[in-house]
């Protein structure tokens, strides 16, 4: 039996239970071998549901060894610098999103995954949602035809508690504020099914919490195939998480995915038939029976590539930069009260 591939897990915070749950729905393949986090209490809580070894210090964990890759769940503004020990440690790189808050520390961790010959995977489960999947179908196919108009609203709740919470959140050193942390899946969603953006302009403000980063923001986007685009985002919303949606407007098909985590198609109608369509008509334009989180499927695409078997990451480190860079220029944009063209300047 081919041995299994493993698994250091580095931060044990709120995210983490998400991969443990997908590592182990792909228990025959893989296995968690050592898990970190600041807090000791919460790396043996890890390593107790894990079988894992607990650690408080990454440099330890590193030196000890006995995994394949590393899984990197801590503060966003960590995310490169820790990338780089592990791919240097000779580990490969599994790192949720955003994966770094700069372009130079983003690309010292592609390169530094580059040089040691590792791969890199940036943590972007939302591109495998049956829903995306049909809709980036429909686009690979041209059924819209020219598109003309594409919106991302991410219309959230994170309380104030939410932020006393963790230190870091809130904080533009580590957290990035709420497009870049919050709403990046959906803002690589617009930019992967899209395509690249010419510039950008946009309005963000800091309205109720007590952060230093943005709570709520809009910006309008033209890409390069002549394509508007609006990103709307608030962690405002009342009580609850309202929505998050992706829409796509063309000559040819007007199609929207919403509810609160895309799991429902609001609407699907395109001038001809595909047999995609009967899958969203037996649905009833609900998709609720696919897992919101498809980290279990992500991971599954991760273990190809590790074992050989699929040569493409479904989200490289080259590929989740695009995202990054966007949301960075969404920033500049705000605070400067000007237009900003892509691909940014270092």
């Amino acid at each position: 039996m081919k041995d299994k591939i493993r698994f250091a897990m580095l931060g044990c915070g709120r995210i983490a239970a998400a991969h443990f749950k997908a590592l182990s729905e792909n228990g025959d393949r893989c296995e968690v071998t050592a898990v970190c986090d600041s807090d000791i209490e919460r790396a043996k809580e890890a390593s107790a549901a894990t079988g894992a070894r607990a650690y408080s210090s990454y440099d330890e964990m590193l030196k000890d060894g006995g995994f394949d890759a590393v899984i990197i769940t801590t503060p966003s503004g960590l995310h490169p610098e820790q990338g780089i020990k592990a791919a240097k440690a000779g580990c490969h790189v599994v790192t949720e999103k955003p994966m770094g808050l700069s372009l130079e520390s983003v690309d010292e961790l592609i390169h530094t995954c580059d040089r040691e010959n590792k791969h890199l995977f940036v943590v972007k489960q939302n591109r495998l949602c049956q829903s995306m999947q049909l809709l980036k179908h429909a686009i690979d196919l041209n059924r819209f035809g020219r598109i003309y108009f594409s919106q991302v609203n991410v219309f959230w709740t994170r309380p104030q508690d939410y932020y006393d919470a963790a230190k870091w959140r809130g904080t533009w050193e580590f957290d990035g504020g709420a497009f870049m942390n919050q709403a990046s899946h959906y803002i690589d969603l617009m930019y992967w099914l899209v395509g690249e953006v010419d510039y950008v302009e946009a309005i963000t403000g800091t309205l109720a919490r007590k952060i230093e980063t943005e709570d709520t923001g809009a910006a309008i986007l033209r890409f390069r195939n002549g394509a508007i685009g609006s990103i709307n985002v608030t962690m405002l919303a009342y009580n609850k998480n309202f929505e998050g949606s992706v829409t796509i407007l063309g000559e040819k098909g007007s199609v929207k995915i919403g509810g609160k985590s895309l799991n429902n198609v609001e609407h699907w109608e395109f001038a001809d038939y595909n047999d995609d369509d009967k899958i969203i008509i037996d649905s009833n334009y609900n998709l609720l029976n696919q897992n919101i989180s498809q980290h279990g499927a992500y991971y599954k695409n991760v273990l190809d590539v590790l074992e050989g078997k699929s040569k493409e990451p479904v989200t490289d480190g080259r590929s989740g930069r695009k995202a990054m860079e966007l949301i960075l220029a969404i920033n500049k944009s705000a605070r400067e009260g000007s237009k900003i063209p892509l691909p940014l300047e270092k």
